[in-house]
C-alpha cells in the first residue's frame, strides 16, 4: 500500500468528504550514490552552521524567511500547518469544467484520493459517480507543501484521482522559442497526415511502451558484477541530411507499417509533388478500350476502399 502523504476533507458545497492522498506513480528507475573513486567510500552531504562552523542534527534545522541580511523570521511547521486558509486542510472545489477545455501542459502530477474511515465511503461514492456521469472535471485549491496549489479532479474506475495543475502565469509564453516563419504546402501536409494514419494505435500497450534504458542500465551492473564484457550498444541509424521532405515522409509511412507487420501493398501512396514539366498529349485510344480502362479503374477504387485501412 502506498504511504499516505496528506490528510484532510473533499469540501463539495456544504458536502464534506474525509480523504487520504496517496501516490498515484511509481519510479522504477534506477538510482546511484557518489563514491571516492580511490577508495569506493560513500561521500555524503553534511549540514553545516555558517555562524558556529560545525555540523548540525535534522532537530537543530528549522525553516526561516530572510527580510534582510542580518534578519531572519523563523516559521515553524505547526504555524504552517495552521495557516489562516480556508484551503489550508481542505481540498475546496471552485468550479466544474470539460477536460478538454484544459491545455494538457498546465496538469503535473497524479495522486489517488481514499475515503478517510467508513464513514466517508458514501459521500465518496456520491461525489465519484456525479462526477463521472457529469462528463466534467473539478477545479479544486488546496494548500500542500508551503503553498496553495491549483489541482484537477477526475474520475479513474472507481476512484479519485487529483492532479496537481499549475498557475496560468507559471506556464511561458513559447513565442520567443518558435522559428521563423516558413512555408509548408499541401502535399506536404497530407504526407505527414498519412504517416500519422500509419502511426496510429488504439492503447498504449506493447513492446514499446517499455523502459528500455532501465533494462539497458541492469545489463551494464550486471555484467560490471559478474566481471563480464560490457554489451555492445547498437550502430546508431546513419540518415543523411533530409532534401525531400516528401521522400522522407513516404519513407517514414513504409517503416511505420513495416514495423507493425504489415505489407508492402498497404502502403498509402503520398502526393506526389507538383512539377513544372511540360505537359504530354496522350494519343487518343479507340473506344472499346477507353471504355475497357475506365472500367477496371472503377473495380480498382473499389476493391481499395474494401481494403484494410494502415492503423
Amino acid at each position: 500500500m502506498p504511504r499516505t502523504i496528506w490528510s484532510g476533507a473533499i469540501s463539495f458545497g456544504l458536502v464534506t468528504v474525509p480523504i487520504h492522498v496517496a501516490s498515484a506513480t511509481e519510479n522504477h528507475s534506477i538510482s546511484f550514490h557518489q563514491y571516492h573513486l580511490a577508495d569506493q567510500g560513500r561521500v555524503r552531504y553534511r549540514k553545516f552552521c555558517e555562524i558556529e562552523d560545525r555540523q548540525v542534527t535534522e532537530s537543530e534545522i528549522g525553516k526561516g524567511y530572510e527580510v534582510a541580511k542580518d534578519q531572519v523570521i523563523p516559521i515553524s511547521d505547526a504555524e504552517l500547518a495552521n495557516l489562516p486558509l480556508p484551503t489550508a486542510k481542505a481540498v475546496e472545489i471552485e468550479s466544474f469544467v470539460p477536460l478538454e477545455s484544459i491545455d494538457p501542459i498546465r496538469i503535473g502530477a497524479g495522486f489517488y484520493l481514499t475515503p478517510n474511515g467508513q464513514v466517508a465511503a458514501k459521500p465518496y461514492k456520491l461525489l465519484r459517480q456525479a462526477l463521472g456521469r457529469s462528463s466534467r472535471v473539478a477545479i479544486v485549491k488546496w494548500a500542500w507543501h508551503g503553498r496553495e496549489r491549483l489541482g484537477l479532479l477526475r474520475v479513474r474506475d472507481e476512484a479519485l484521482v487529483l492532479h496537481l495543475m499549475y498557475w496560468p502565469d507559471e506556464i511561458r509564453d513559447p513565442t520567443e522559442l518558435l522559428p521563423a516563419p516558413v512555408e509548408v504546402t499541401e502535399d506536404e501536409i497530407d504526407g505527414a497526415l498519412a504517416l500519422i494514419e500509419s502511426m496510429t494505435r488504439e492503447d498504449l500497450e506493447g513492446p514499446e511502451f517499455h523502459d528500455a534504458y532501465t533494462d539497458a542500465l541492469a545489463q551494464i551492473i550486471e555484467a560490471k558484477r559478474e566481471d563480464k564484457p560490457l554489451p555492445e550498444a547498437p550502430a546508431p541509424e546513419t540518415g543523411g541530411k533530409v532534401l525531400d521532405l516528401m521522400a522522407a515522409l513516404k519513407e517514414s509511412v513504409t517503416k511505420a507499417q513495416a514495423s507493425r507487420g504489415e505489407g508492402h501493398a498497404d502502403v498509402h501512396e503520398l502526393p506526389k509533388k507538383k512539377t513544372t514539366a511540360k505537359k504530354t498529349t496522350a494519343k487518343k485510344q479507340p473506344a472499346k478500350k477507353a471504355a475497357a480502362k475506365k472500367t477496371t479503374k472503377k473495380a480498382a477504387a473499389k476493391k481499395t476502399a474494401r481494403g484494410p485501412r494502415s492503423a
